[in-house]
């Protein structure tokens, strides 16, 4: 197969709304793959590069040779490249990438190439998220689809699940299970405007967890070999020693946890945010810890001494978890079928300083990697995580500064503007905020500067008004910015149409 006819395909799938059509064409890419390019053909269709890092970013991509007059490259002949830069280090490792980069780039044409440098950067917008990707493996493969879903709750990326499925069918599907070491991917929470609406989701009895806002963490332990991820699924165990303390310390030899690391004050309460990020962004542990430590808080296990939990229902992994971990590294947490109860635990969360609380279906299992009813996260305030197209210089008292943001919702395969907004943002805010989106500028118009979409940003806002200012027919009233959301992707900002739901 040539790459061509993947950027072809990408083509397509991205001049379509309909998605029944992309699944189509997503599946019949997939059939035309052959059992050695299954993996790598589904991980570029998905819009991504198997290599977690590759060490090109858009400086190494800035200055590209002509481009081929005819198509030669194959996936898989990208992909070794690429392997082979991702290894590069040491004397001389800047200059051989570069060399690396240049050769393949040459090899490329022109819609090759910006297909290949929308890949490397994460940049590629088709419109193929990876829910609609597991639709395509289930239909190129004629295997039910629920079987494709299940694989990928352990397996972080999708092309290993595609070329088992196309390879070996159900059987080779059914092969993937929870393994203690090997990230699991994370159950989402839904979200409900407040208690009661959280409430009515559910019969009888529920968990309510308090929702604690430090950095989502999932904790594996075999013996005393330690790993600790992140929500997508990096390894940061050297940054946080003591969580993997606290794992050792634990009774089972063989556990997989699921949690929130988070920095606490000298009373118990939450610092601000950034510590907490700042602490888990850093890689000199050992200095810090003596000054931001941080404490794991744990609300969900999955496995423990060869028993897997992740079927079970909540009660169960609930009072496990209960058995295993100690109070003070547990959520807070409270059962009760009383709503008064949970929403006067709310209001306890929110006193302590916690963002409000968690409330699970006690009878649903962990359903890794999907949002669902089964749980619902409740905030005291109207907030969203959206992605920053563009930002403004200031004037005044922030000339120099970037300030002003232009705020997006994720909109099919791109984004939809809600409005701007300069409120909330600290001097140290400001300083930071010009330096990074200097980095991400695409180019500049007047005072404008046009930013990729990447940098995800949380904001508060007192509502939502329809408008003819803007594509999507609605802008927020009163936004402002609460902090930047550096653990969270611009795949995971929050779309137009729960926007719209606010309306």
């Amino acid at each position: 197969m040539l790459f061509s006819e993947l950027v072809a395909v990408s083509g397509a799938v991205a001049a379509t709304r309909s998605r029944l059509e992309k699944r189509r064409l997503l599946a019949g890419a997939l059939r035309s793959a052959s059992a050695d390019e299954a993996e790598v053909v589904a991980t570029y269709l998905s819009g991504r590069v198997r290599q977690r890092r590759t060490g090109v970013g858009w400086r190494g991509l800035a200055d590209l040779p002509a481009p081929a007059a005819a198509p030669s490259l194959t996936p898989l002949e990208i992909d070794a490249t690429l392997e082979r830069l991702s290894l590069l280090a040491g004397s001389g490792s800047q200059g051989e990438r570069a060399r690396e980069v240049t050769a393949l780039f040459a090899r490329a044409t022109g819609a090759e190439q910006d297909a290949l440098r929308g890949l490397i950067t994460g940049e590629l917008r088709q419109g193929a998220l990876d829910s609609l990707l597991l639709d395509a493996v289930a239909e190129a493969a004629a295997v039910p689809v629920e079987l494709v879903r299940r694989a990928a709750m352990f397996s972080a990326p999708t092309g290993p699940v595609a070329a088992a499925a196309l390879r070996g069918g159900a059987d080779a599907l059914a092969a993937f299970r929870l393994e203690v070491g090997r990230p699991v991917r994370p159950m989402l929470a839904a979200s409900a405007p407040d208690v009661a609406a959280a409430m009515d989701q559910s019969d009888g009895e529920v968990c309510v967890d308090g929702k604690i806002d430090g950095i989502r963490i999932q904790v594996h332990r075999r013996g005393d070999d330690v790993t600790v991820f992140t929500r997508s699924l990096d390894d940061i165990t050297e940054r946080l020693p003591e969580v993997v303390d606290v794992a050792r310390s634990l009774g089972p030899l063989r556990l997989v946890l699921d949690g929130e690391a988070i920095a606490l004050d000298a009373t118990g309460r939450p610092r601000p945010f950034q510590d907490t990020g700042s602490r888990t962004m850093s890689r000199d542990a050992t200095a810090l810890r003596a000054t931001v430590p941080l404490t794991p808080m744990f609300f969900d296990v999955l496995h423990v001494d060869g028993r897997d939990l992740i079927d079970e229902p909540a009660r169960v992994r609930a009072a496990e978890l209960s058995r295993i971990v100690p109070p003070e590294a547990v959520a807070p947490r409270l059962v009760t079928a009383d709503a008064g109860e949970a929403a006067a635990f709310f209001d306890r969360m929110i006193a302590l300083g916690h963002e409000g609380v968690v409330i699970k279906d006690l009878a649903a299992p962990y359903d890794a990697g999907r949002r669902g009813s089964a749980c619902v996260k409740v905030k005291p305030r109207h907030t969203l995580d959206l992605v920053v197209l563009a930002v403004e210089w200031g004037s005044g008292r922030r000339s120099g500064l970037l300030s002003n943001i232009h705020l997006g919702a994720r909109d099919g395969d791109g984004f939809s503007m809600l409005g701007k907004t300069f409120k909330g943002m600290s001097d140290e805010m400001l300083t930071w905020q010009t330096a990074r989106f200097l980095e991400l500028a695409t180019g500049r118009e007047g005072h404008v500067v046009h930013v990729r979409p990447e940098q995800v940003v949380e904001v508060a806002f007192d509502g939502v008004q329809r408008s003819r200012r803007y594509p999507g027919g609605v802008a927020l009233r009163f936004a402002r910015v609460l902090r930047y959301r550096d653990d969270k992707t611009a795949a995971e900002a929050d779309t137009l149409e729960a926007v719209r739901a606010l309306a």
